[in-house]
């Protein structure tokens, strides 16, 4: 399948929800909802009011029919508002997400990719924090990541 690659804007912010909810793996814990992870609030800061000065990421879209299908961000988590990877207040926390019928394609990786590339230019380094049931765990030890 062909894909294009861009970066995220402001309104990409509905489609970053829904790779929020998948990331969590709230998908999985049954009656949970999209607006759940909207209202969780240690979920919440990795998406709400996307577009700060700080935040970036792309985004990939089946050319086909124009559909996103994965995105990868980062967010600077800093003071009071720490997320799970925190690090220090100048190292931003990495997202990615895959739709499930679009792992396997070299989608993450371009992704991924992208993402450290244009990061190199404003942070020396960046978090990820992840479950080792994760499938992406495989793409980030291929780019050489530690986990």
């Amino acid at each position: 399948m062909d894909y294009s690659i861009r970066p995220l804007t402001q309104e990409d912010e509905p489609f970053l929800w829904q790779m929020l909810y998948k990331a969590a793996h709230m998908v999985e814990e049954g009656n949970l909802t999209v607006q759940d992870a909207m209202n969780n609030p240690d979920l919440a800061k990795y998406v709400k009011n996307w577009g700060h000065k700080d935040d970036s990421g792309f985004v990939a879209i089946l050319e086909s029919s124009n559909q996103p299908v994965g995105a990868a961000w980062l967010r600077l988590l800093t003071g009071e508002n720490k997320g799970y990877g925190y690090v220090d207040d100048r190292t931003p926390e990495l997202a990615i997400v895959i739709l499930p019928q679009h792992r396997n394609k070299g989608i993450g990786t371009q992704l991924l990719t992208h993402l450290l590339a244009a990061a190199k230019t404003s942070y020396p380094s960046v978090s990820l924090s992840t479950r080792a049931t994760n499938p992406a765990v495989s793409l980030y030890k291929r780019q050489g990541k530690r986990i």
